[in-house]
């Protein structure tokens, strides 16, 4: 901005300025506003500034600690985990050691040289023993200093207060004060940035500052985030006068001068910046603190005082839900690290911290607000909608009538679906439950089937994996098998013999493997039941059996359609986006290679599935465009039969381990991406199944409420998520598919591969299957494959 803009800012009124801040505010965050559930941790109230309008610092008390003891600040963070808070807020005075024998004395005492030193401690041990993620106000700070709360926390704060220097002089707000001076400040901010700390800081708005002077103040903190992108947010906190300080007499900081502030700060720093205004301070009537500009309330205590303000408590959570949806606004709970920080914390954090960012964060970098994940025995349950007092975004409405109407969907326009919040998740629902009843009705389908998977030995290394091993015995994760032709023979016929009219074969890309392996495990199956449909082999797989025979896709898949191939599994898709493929699955077929051996099947008139797999590392920008590219390629051969979400089980998988991935899907980002699919594939594909084994029943009769419309197959066996920790089972019968659709209020039916009805003899069967027999172990020798002389142990 130039001067001339600076000094028209500086002449205008805060109505005048309103209108512009909230639209750059809603430019940046739409309808989010958030805030960070958190318990205040005060280490110590010894500072050795004295600044006028200070109730917080104190001098020393006979008889009384300087510190809390580490029994303390743990007290109060199990507290805060028991409340359900995320952060860990730790507030102190500014190097009491300084200042005070009694601080020295007993930081020596507890093995300390400095504040800084005990404050990493604390922080440690919170993070050790509670899992909060600790965010520190330790005051100014050398480069030492950060990169070594660097290391135990998620983020890291100094208000700047003003850039006036004039306040430090004799009768200002910071004299007495030495480590308020602007330069010392601004210069921490600077090695923040340097060291790549997510940090906060602020003005202060009432101390005796003027405009003009905010302003320079605002514009400071732009140009070091211009240079660093550290700044994660900007507070605007409004001064008020505290008994027993120098400034006590003070006259509170006056509305107009606050909004005025706010809107400036928006202005100067754009529409990504957070502002917040703490709503404790503003009263209870703080609704035009979002006209003017404000994005976010800062950390609210469901637990502790805001102990530099105890005179103003905050407001309730749902309190401070119902004021923002009176603002056509829905409040969202982060992290102590924005999410923009979030999802890239591998750059922003130390990497221990990446690891705990990353598990605590959602797809968008906000709080995971519920317990439940994938394959666990929690019963998903979406975020409670708040009402709010805006009618729909033109935008989301113009997006879901387009949908509605079975019309291609852009990118980002599916991703605007993906980040759907509060009542906008039922809109979407909703949109998607009508989509589903206009274009399938009420009739929920599903298959019999049998998963078999032939091996769990592969050559590939795909991140997300907990099912495949090495080729040998003594394997961490357990033993290897490569099941002789003999037994899938016996699993496809006692399949058939339960009512089964489908086999769904897969497995691990084994080393030995050639494209006459496949081609005999299909014959086996055709041999043991003719009638079967072979649903089998993953574009990895034909793509690896064409290579290891020196002919093309289209021609493997020729012969394996002369061998009994019905069509082909939709998996190995994982997300059609080579950015995230190179980081789950880097030495797999790539995003263009798995479409185009889809649709080299298609035009040779097999149909097939299509999946995607989610809740790792990718984003919703990711899954916009995986739908887009599934869509284009349906409008060209036609050829899918269903889509299929499958949410990312993370208990045993590596990527989850290694620190990289998230703990799967949350609950609404799971239903929702069931409703997206029906919206962004209407008028394309016409089946969007659930999987029970993902999702479990509760789950799936959500998403029978959103979209979806196929219960997938009863699978008999099911290995690969199993072996990612699901809880879910092997086999859901008939029976059970039948009481779980009617509980749905939907009628069941059962259905062949390709959405026929069942054959009534295989339906009858099926209803009265005997139980399994047992499966041969895993480790039992294999027999010889075609052009293997001799039998092969794994």
């Amino acid at each position: 901005m130039d001067e001339r803009v600076l000094c028209n800012l500086a002449a205008a009124g805060a109505a005048a300025l309103m209108p512009e801040a909230a639209r750059l505010r809603d430019a940046g965050h739409g309808r989010v506003v958030s805030y960070s559930r958190k318990v205040f941790i005060p280490l110590t109230r010894l500072c050795r500034d004295a600044c006028g309008y200070c109730a917080f610092a104190r001098a020393p008390r006979p008889g009384a600690r300087a510190f809390l003891d580490p029994e303390e600040v743990i007290a109060i963070a199990r507290a805060g985990r028991e409340a359900g808070c995320h952060e860990a807020l730790f507030t102190l005075g500014d190097k009491p050691e300084l200042r005070y024998r009694v601080a020295r004395e007993e930081l020596a005492a507890r093995g300390h040289a400095s504040t800084i030193g005990y404050l990493a401690a604390m922080c440690e041990r919170v993070l050790r023993e509670t899992g909060l993620l600790p965010h520190v106000n330790p005051g100014v700070m050398t480069r030492e200093d950060i990169e070594c709360l660097r290391r135990v926390s998620a983020s890291q704060g100094l208000m700047l207060e003003s850039t006036a220097e004039r306040l430090c002089a004799r009768g200002g707000a910071h004299a007495g004060a030495p480590d308020k001076r602007p330069s010392v400040r601004l210069e921490t901010l600077r090695l923040a940035g340097e060291a790549r700390v997510p940090f906060t800081t602020g003005i202060l708005v009432g101390i005796g500052e003027t405009r003009r002077e905010r302003i320079d103040a605002l514009v400071a903190i732009r140009a070091l985030n211009e240079r660093y992108g550290h700044v994660q947010e900007v507070i605007v906190q409004n001064f008020r006068g505290k008994p027993g300080t120098r400034m006590s007499g003070a006259p509170d900081c006056p509305r107009e001068e606050h909004l005025w502030t706010v809107a400036a700060a928006r202005l100067i720093l754009g529409p990504d910046m957070n502002i917040q205004a703490p709503p404790n301070l503003a009263g209870p009537d703080c609704a035009d603190l979002i006209a003017a500009g404000v994005n976010d309330w800062g950390g609210v205590s469901p637990v502790t005082p805001d102990h530099v303000n105890p005179e103003r408590p905050w407001p309730s959570l749902a309190a401070l839900e119902e004021l923002t949806a009176s603002c056509g606004k829905v409040l969202v709970e982060r992290l102590p690290s924005y999410p923009r920080y979030c999802v890239d914390a591998a750059r922003w954090h130390d990497p221990a911290l990446a690891v705990r960012v990353t598990r605590a964060a959602d797809s968008e970098g906000y709080a995971r607000a519920d317990g439940w994940s994938p394959g666990l025995s929690v019963e998903p349950v979406l975020p409670r909608p708040g009402v709010t007092a805006a009618p729909p975004a033109p935008q989301l409405a113009a997006i879901l009538e387009k949908a509605g109407a079975g019309e291609a969907l852009a990118e980002h326009e599916i991703e605007r679906l993906f980040r759907a919040r509060g009542e906008e998740i039922d809109l979407v629902r909703a949109a998607a439950d009508a989509a589903r009843s206009s274009r399938v009705g009420d009739t929920v389908r599903y298959v019999v089937n049998r998963n078999i998977n032939y091996t769990n030995i592969c050559a590939y290394h795909c991140a997300f994996c907990a099912f495949s091993r090495g080729t040998r015995a003594g394997a961490p994760r357990g033993a290897p098998y490569d099941l002789p032709l003999e037994e899938i023979e016996r699993r496809v016929e006692e399949a058939w013999r339960r009512g089964a009219t489908e086999v769904c074969m897969q497995g691990g890309i084994h080393p030995s493997y050639t494209g006459e392996t496949y081609l005999d495990i299909l014959r086996a199956a055709k041999q043991a039941a003719p009638r079967i449909h072979v649903h089998a082999f993953t574009p990895l797989e034909v793509t690896h059996g064409a290579q290891t025979l020196g002919i093309t896709v289209t021609g493997f898949l020729r012969e394996l359609i002369g061998a009994g191939l019905g069509s082909l599994p939709g998996t190995a898709a994982e997300i059609l986006d080579d950015e995230v493929r190179r980081e789950i699955c880097p030495d797999k077929v790539t995003a263009d290679q798995w479409l185009s051996v889809m649709a080299a099947a298609h035009e040779l008139g097999l149909r097939s599935t299509a999946t995607i797999m989610f809740g790792h590392l990718e984003h919703p920008r990711h899954w916009a465009r995986h739908l887009a590219r599934v869509r284009s390629l349906q409008a060209r051969t036609g050829g899918f039969t269903e889509f299929i979400p499958l949410t990312f089980v993370h208990m045993e998988a590596p990527l989850y381990r290694q620190g990289r991935a998230r703990r799967g899907p949350t609950a609404r980002e799971a239903v929702l991406m069931h409703a997206v699919s029906r919206l962004a594939l209407n008028g394309a594909v016409a089946n969007i199944q659930v999987s029970w084994v993902k999702m479990g029943a509760a789950g799936a009769r959500l998403c029978l409420a959103s979209g979806a419309n196929d219960l997938g197959g009863t699978l008999m066996n099911e290995s690969i998520s199993r072996a990612a920790g699901t809880v879910h089972g092997q086999e859901f019968g008939p029976a059970a598919m039948d009481d779980l659709i009617r509980s749905a209020s939907r009628v069941p039916a059962q259905r062949t591969t390709l959405y026929a009805a069942a054959p009534a003899e295989q339906v009858r069967a099926a209803y009265c299957a005997p139980p399994l027999e047992e499966a041969l172990p895993h480790g039992a020798r294999a027999a010889p494959r075609r052009g293997e002389p001799t039998a092969r142990a794994c």
